[in-house]
């Protein structure tokens, strides 16, 4: 019985380090997000080349750019609480760097005990230099050390050129402490893009490093 619990408390301990390992180096890799924001400059010198190229636009304002990034946070069973409202919106601007907004309910739905006016959120709306940091900081930072991941799915696009995805913990980010988290919230993260078409815009997130599920 000893025995068992020690085996159990090494893994523990083992998978503790590693995850504070991965941490460290996803911070470290943070700090090569400065300056002029290079998924910004990759966008001008090779994706918009070969969009124009692929699909044949005729003026360099019709190829399709990501126009902002929305991260966006429900409060769930913690609309009435304020010191989680309060965390969520922390959170979110240690996420984006940039502070959030509330968001209130649009009309009253009795089922949800929702009234008008209602806090339900947190947002963030994250345009220019702030949007492709983030972007940039997403694709190749965050995502890649989600364990035992695959890809982002294909088949969440809206029709009008607009990608959304749902993350589950707020703790794949490495601004997140573990220890600072007093719940986990997951949160809906949108690309809004200019493009017309679902083709056209996976083509614009593939060029810009979205890692996209195979087959």
């Amino acid at each position: 019985m000893a025995k068992q619990q020690a085996k159990q408390s090494a893994a523990k301990k083992d998978a503790a380090q590693a995850s504070a390992k991965k941490k460290r180096a996803a911070q470290e890799d943070l700090k090569s997000l400065s300056g002029i924001p290079r998924l910004k400059e990759k966008y001008r010198a090779e994706v918009a080349p070969q969009m124009q190229e692929k699909f044949g636009y005729k003026n360099v304002m019709e190829i399709p750019r990501l126009e902002k990034v929305v991260l966006n946070m429900g409060l769930g069973s913690e609309k009435d609480n304020p010191k989680g409202l309060e965390n969520a919106c922390e959170e979110l601007a240690l996420i984006s760097g940039q502070k959030a907004i509330i968001t209130k309910a649009k009309k009253s739905v009795a089922n949800f005990k929702l009234r008008e006016g209602m806090n339900v959120g947190a947002k963030v709306t994250l345009r220019g230099d702030r949007m492709y940091y983030f972007a940039d900081k997403f694709m190749n930072i965050v995502l890649p050390r989600v364990r035992d991941f695959r890809g982002v799915s294909v088949k969440s696009f809206d029709g009008r050129g607009n990608y959304a995805l749902g993350v589950k913990e707020q703790l794949i980010f490495p601004e997140i402490n573990y220890d600072d988290v007093d719940k986990v919230r997951g949160m809906d993260i949108i690309f809004v893009t200019t493009a017309k078409s679902d083709e056209e815009a996976k083509e614009l997130l593939s060029l810009l490093g979205m890692p996209f599920a195979q087959g």
